[in-house]
């Protein structure tokens, strides 16, 4: 059975201040964003049905998509109406702990040449009368281009406490690329014009250099290797199989052989598998069908301790099928198609089960049955999911957002997302993770909350697991073990400290070298004084910010900015703390600004 086609349709500019002061000039440190990352320690595993982080907490993704790097556009939907910021932001406010990220094995393969594909239909601007998407301006003046647009948008959910995989959606950067079966057999023109074919070899060359590119941020979580693998339906020369032999379009096959070029270059990365449409004479939607796993396997050489398979289910408004040609329950849909399909592999406590989409449109009627009964299938049974799909223009679903505007009122800009409220609160909100008496919702960060009203993984078990628990298991959630912040390391380094002496008639400047043994005074972007310049110091300067009673200037560990934090942290301009330091610091680690303080 088939799914029908969905119709789919930087940084701010480092401003030129003058410091006055004592300002150290550091040398340059050259550092990609796939480097910054606050600890590194959100990476996940499975045991048996379920996800843990490094310390044995359970998680539970509850996500969405948010497509349009699979497409001609090489960049999220909407993005020419909204402001990247604004938007991540509010993501995070409604909850959204993780995003699934559709992009192309052409849109990955110009990446890992070092020719990424410039954006489409975004036009930043810095004009201050219409401040737009001013993070996708680069440092040169030039618009970003589909990496480094994929960079910054890793940088706002790291800041808003959001994790994020990718999801291969079609070979061939296409609007309706998702209609071809295979994770092989189509090409594309490279930017000199050569034709480019991906073949099997090229799609996990591909994937195997992401996963080492962005292997030091644990804000990429995983890897979805294909999405919807089926049958000839959309253009494929043969049917995607599921079977134990080394045929080309053996997807079980392929599907490890691809496994294991990732987790080679990270181990720690999630293998997220779909399924495939016909499996031994049964049929299921594009992807959902993983009856093939009880036979077949994935069986990486490390073991399967990063495998999460991830079937996608619809209603009858995408599709109609036999299962809902009657007053239907969980229990037909479970003897009809969900047990023997997907839902068996938790049941038997076998493998994770992430339900890459699911959604659809409203109609009072059966599609929101089956959205209700999926829903609360999930809970019950601790499935993760991402929601198919934010941006509303999925031909057969719609979205979340209605409508996305952004306006300009006394030279500051913001965005308004239209969220559709009945969808969100009805179907999708129950299906958040969140504790169960205060509603916060959970992250999946150990450092950083998800979103103004959230809480990071550390919070839930620390202050929430025992007394309150969460929307799984009835409330019912044991103390968990909170995973530490890095320590404060001293450092013992030679640096060269810019003295700038400012007065009415004139400015003199020295340059001395210094040994630094210990954590510097006047280290800048250092907010939380541990030696070092990181993501760590531009999330806490954040955190201080939005919540200056638990992160501001009382406390001397590291979650608290002291004074000597506040000072090391006012980096741009000298008009003491504001969101601007924290993207200066961000600017420096992505190698945009040279020194700090900016100059």
């Amino acid at each position: 059975m088939k799914k029908f086609a969905r119709a789919a349709a930087a940084l701010v500019s480092a401003a030129v201040m003058t410091a006055t002061g004592a300002a150290p000039c550091f040398s340059q440190v050259t550092m990609t964003v796939n480097a910054v990352d606050t600890n590194g320690d959100d990476w996940l595993h499975a045991k048996g049905s379920r996800l843990y982080d490094m310390n044995g907490n359970e998680v539970w993704l509850t996500g969405a998509n948010w497509f349009g790097f699979n497409c001609t556009e090489c960049s999220p939907h909407y993005l020419w109406n909204g402001d990247i910021d604004d938007m991540v932001k509010d993501i995070a406010d409604h909850g959204v702990n993780v995003l699934r990220l559709p992009v192309s094995t052409e849109l990955l393969y110009n990446w890992m040449e070092g020719d990424p594909n410039p954006i489409g239909s975004i036009k930043p601007s810095s004009d201050p009368s219409y401040p737009f998407n001013m993070d996708l301006i680069m440092s040169d003046g030039h618009t970003a281009n589909s990496m480094e647009l994929f960079d910054v948008l890793l940088a706002k959910c790291k800041k808003y406490g959001v994790k994020a995989f990718i999801d291969i959606h079609s070979p061939e950067s296409n609007n309706a690329g998702h209609n071809y079966g295979l994770w092989y057999g189509k090409s594309f023109k490279d930017h000199s014009g050569k034709n480019v074919e991906v073949t099997t070899d090229l799609w996990i060359e591909t994937l195997a250099w992401c996963a080492d590119h962005y292997k030091g941020d644990d804000t990429l979580i995983g890897f979805d290797l294909k999405n919807e693998p089926h049958s000839k339906y959309g253009g494929a020369p043969i049917d995607a199989i599921w079977d134990d032999s080394d045929a080309p379009n053996n997807w079980k096959k392929a599907a490890q052989d691809c496994a294991d070029a990732i987790l080679a270059k990270n181990p720690n990365a999630l293998i997220i598998i779909e399924g495939v449409e016909g499996f031994e004479g049964h049929g299921a939607w594009w992807g959902g069908n993983l009856r093939g796993v009880a036979k077949y396997p994935v069986m990486p050489k490390s073991g399967t301790s990063q495998i999460v398979y991830s079937p996608h289910d619809y209603g009858p408004i995408v599709s109609d099928q036999t299962w809902f040609n009657k007053d239907f329950t969980e229990k037909t849909l479970l003897d009809d198609y969900w047990y023997d399909t997907w839902a068996y592999l938790v049941d038997k406590d076998m493998y994770p089960l992430l339900i890459g989409e699911w959604g659809g449109r409203l109609d009072g009627g059966k599609n929101e049955q089956w959205l209700g009964l999926l829903r609360d299938y999930m809970i019950k049974n601790h499935i993760s999911h991402t929601f198919w799909c934010l941006n509303d223009d999925s031909g057969d679903t719609g979205g979340l957002w209605k409508d996305v505007q952004f306006g300009v009122t006394n030279g500051e800009g913001k965005t308004t997302i239209n969220w559709d409220k009945e969808k969100y609160d009805t179907y999708y909100y129950p299906a958040i993770w969140k504790t169960s008496a205060s509603k916060k919702f959970i992250g999946l960060d150990h450092q950083v909350a998800l979103g103004k009203d959230g809480i990071s993984l550390n919070e839930f078990y620390s202050s929430y697991a025992k007394s309150e628990g969460s929307n799984l298991d009835g409330g019912k959630t044991s103390d968990g073990k909170p995973v530490d912040a890095d320590k404060t390391t001293t450092t013992s380094t030679t640096k060269e400290n810019k003295t700038t002496t400012t007065t009415s008639a004139a400015t003199t400047t020295t340059l001395t070298s210094t040994t630094v043994s210990s954590v510097s005074k006047r280290n800048f972007g250092d907010a939380n004084c541990d030696g070092t310049i990181d993501m760590g110091d531009a999330v806490l300067i954040m955190q201080a910010l939005a919540n200056p009673n638990k992160y501001g200037l009382k406390g001397t560990d590291k979650n608290h900015i002291t004074d000597e934090g506040l000072k090391n942290a006012d980096v741009e301009g000298s008009n003491g703390l504001s969101n601007n330091d924290a993207q200066a610091i961000q600017l420096y680690l992505l190698g945009k600004v040279r020194t700090l303080p900016v100059e």
